[in-house]
């Protein structure tokens, strides 16, 4: 008489992948920078793990220290930090959007001049529509004398910080 399959737990191999998953959390809380990685609730255990990963060369050494770090997680509830690494990813791909677009508006603004404006200006209703103008014939001039772009910089710069 066999038991059910649903007594027997998880496989062996589902068990692998979850620690393998819960190893490269580890390992990605390791790449994060200082500001992003003090936004995680981490027990102190964990954290000083981490940290040492960080500071560890020796690719032996830094293997030991990420299993480690997974079996740290494993004791634990890493939903959390996943979610919370999952939402720090989200909130870099929307900022590298937002940068990828208003180098867009720039580089069009100033080869299309006028006609690039109204779409700019409908894009963006609150836009400060002289200063934009005198942003981007001092971004001309500039580039006509080949000067640094210090005018240029401040014209994305305007770009950027619109809402």
């Amino acid at each position: 008489m066999q038991d059910d399959d649903t007594s027997l737990g998880p496989s062996k191999s589902q068990l692998k992948r979850d620690m393998h998953a819960l190893q490269d959390l580890g390992e990605e809380l390791t790449r994060l920078p200082d500001k992003q990685l003090a936004e995680f609730e981490l027990p102190e255990k964990l954290r000083e793990a981490v940290e040492l990963a960080r500071r560890i060369t020796s690719h032996g050494a830094l293997k030991r220290q990420r299993q480690y770090i997974g079996r740290l997680l494993r004791d634990m509830d890493a939903g959390p930090i996943q979610a919370t690494l999952d939402r720090l990813k989200g909130v870099d791909e929307a900022a590298k959007l937002r940068f990828k677009e208003s180098e867009r508006w720039r580089d069009r603004l100033l080869a299309e001049g006028d006609a690039a404006l109204e779409s700019f200006l409908i894009r963006f209703p609150l836009a400060d529509v002289q200063h934009l103008r005198r942003l981007l014939r001092d971004t001309a001039a500039e580039q006509n004398a080949g000067r640094p772009p210090r005018h240029a910089r401040e014209l994305f710069r305007y770009i950027h910080n619109l809402p």
